[in-house]
Parts: C-alpha cells; structure tokens; sequence
C-alpha cells in the first residue's frame, strides 16, 4: 500500500468535513440538535461521533490517550467549539498520516479497543477503517440534511480534486 494513497485521504478528509460544517452552520443550533431517526439520534450528535472516533484512533496510532469513555459521548455541546475541535483534529490527522511511509504502513498496530480488550491489526487496514469510519457518518449526517432546509453539499472525492490541482472533475 502507497503512504502517498493515505495521505490524500487525510486530506479529502478535512476537506469534507469543511464543506459539510460549513453547511451545518447555516442550520440553527435547535435544527441541528433536532431528534432525528438516525442511530446517533441528531445531526449534532453524529458529528460529536465521528470528532470521538477519530480522537479515539489517533490516541491509538499516536500512542497517546484520548480520553474518551463511550462512542456516543458528546464531546461539544456547543457547535462552534465542536467545528474548532473538528478543525483542529482533522489537522492532527493530516500531521500524523503526513509522517507515514510505506515501511510504517507494513506494520502492525496493538491497542486496546474501547471493551479494554488487546487487539492487533495491519496498520494499513487500520487507517483505512479510519477514513472509512468517517465517510460512513458524513454520509449519514448528508442523508440527514437532505430532510432539512439546507441542501447537502458534494463530498466526492472526485469533487476536491485528483494530486495537488483543486476542483471538479
């Protein structure tokens, strides 16, 4: 596996969540903390989701703690504190996968999953579930808006753009 393929996905990655907070901010804080049938049961709440999960991964590829004590824990009450911390993290992410190469990409990863128990997977996989956690719930959260006032926004990849040249393809 290419380091280089990870690399834009941690890229795309917050370049996504931008587009789809962005959106987010043109509802009211009531709209976005509106009971919804979703699993995680807002849209406020699902974006608290996808911030912990991804708390929760980077503590485990970086070797720190993250702090977090359930999966539906909501981290940020408040929206602007959420999309800060969002920003915040998705430049965390971009950091951490920027220093891989395809030798780190090879090995293994040993952690503990949120029951304490050990587990141990290729770190390749690893960061795939990573970015694929976060599509799952972007695309959970873009279902949601399309029952709202505000239309949802492409969240392509192919919309950011292929290497180092922006746009739609």
């Amino acid at each position: 596996m290419d380091a280089s393929y990870f690399r834009q996905l941690a890229r795309y990655n917050g370049w996504a969540n931008g587009r789809l907070y962005d959106v987010c901010t043109q509802l009211s804080d009531s709209e976005r903390k509106q009971p919804r049938s979703c699993f995680f049961g807002s849209i406020h709440r699902t974006l608290n989701h996808i911030l912990a999960g991804d708390r929760i991964w980077l503590a485990r590829i970086t070797g720190s703690e993250h702090g977090i004590a359930r999966l539906d824990q909501e981290l940020y009450d408040d929206f602007g504190e959420l999309k800060a911390a969002r920003v915040a993290e998705d430049q965390r992410l971009v950091a951490a996968i920027n220093a891989y190469d395809d030798a780190r990409l090879a090995a293994t990863l040993s952690y503990r999953n949120m029951a304490g128990e050990a587990v141990t997977a290729p770190m390749a996989q690893v960061l795939g579930h990573i970015f694929n956690h976060q599509t799952h719930h972007r695309g959970q959260v873009h279902a949601l808006l399309s029952g709202t006032r505000v239309a949802p926004p492409p969240l392509d990849l192919i919309y950011m753009g292929w290497g180092d040249s922006p746009g739609r393809r």
